[in-house]
């Protein structure tokens, strides 16, 4: 058996070598094109700072809530963590931070949103952020208090509490648990939660969508939950102009139909 463990020993050490090597000095790989794609780099960063972060009027705080949103949302790992380091730079508040990461477990999934949960704990780490931060949650954990203020949320959202009762009374048996959850967890959980603001997470929840591609009935669906907040047009454009580095172009032409369908008049 000492082969085995001499074996073990030696892909633990590898292990951390690359661990240690991926994370020096706080530092992502995405500064090695720098050195490498010099082009790209330059091309990139004059679209970035001179195009896309000139344009509309969103908040320095909101700008850094949405880059970060898409990087979690796309799975960019190198990204993100340059993304956190930025946001920290600029004095954002690692609450808003960690909240905008949590926001997006009912959209992308758990088992995508994980690891960005753990990315940022190990930033936060490299930069003497003492964890757990400080709850932001606001709602026990029973079923009632859950129901009650999703209720309110989704109401929101969606256009009123009757609103909310007439999804639940139109689902089929077998599927009224998922109406449940989604009232319950999404909106009772989630949209709850302290740390960001109300209209700032359904702005968010349309920038998520928008950014992992493949939702476009939900997409729609939060244009509208973003008009009934108060998220006008100009702030929708506005955010998913802030994508188009991170998205590409066909997620965003995606994004803009909706909003154009949606505010045609």
């Amino acid at each position: 058996m000492k082969w085995l463990w001499g074996i073990i020993a030696v892909v633990a050490a590898v292990a951390v070598g690359v661990v240690i090597g991926f994370n020096c000095g706080g530092k992502s790989k995405m500064s090695d094109i720098k050195i490498t794609d010099p082009d790209i780099v330059a091309v990139l960063d004059n679209f970035i700072k001179n195009d896309v972060e000139t344009r509309g009027n969103l908040s320095r705080d909101m700008r850094h809530y949405i880059v970060i949103g898409a990087h979690v949302a796309t799975q960019s790992r190198d990204g993100l963590r340059a993304q956190i380091n930025s946001a920290l730079d600029d004095g954002i508040d690692p609450v808003a931070i960690k909240e905008v990461v949590y926001h997006a477990i009912p959209y992308v999934g758990l088992a995508k949103v994980y690891d960005s949960i753990v990315l940022t704990n190990e930033v936060f780490a490299e930069r003497g952020i003492k964890l757990p931060l400080a709850s932001q949650a606001t709602v026990a954990s029973d079923i009632d208090a859950r129901m009650t203020a999703g209720t309110q949320t989704q109401g929101a959202v969606i256009g009123g509490p009757d609103a909310v009762a007439a999804r639940h009374a139109a689902a089929l048996p077998d599927l009224a648990h998922i109406e449940d959850f989604l009232t319950q967890n999404c909106f009772g959980d989630y949209y709850s939660r302290n740390g960001l603001d109300f209209k700032t997470r359904e702005l968010l929840t349309l920038v998520l969508l928008v950014s992992m591609g493949g939702a476009d009935a939900q997409v729609r669906g939060h244009v509208a939950g973003n008009l009934n907040v108060g998220n006008g047009r100009d702030v929708m454009v506005d955010a998913v102009t802030q994508l188009v580095p991170y998205i590409g172009y066909p997620r965003t032409l995606n994004a803009i139909s909706a909003i154009n369908e949606l505010t045609a008049n």
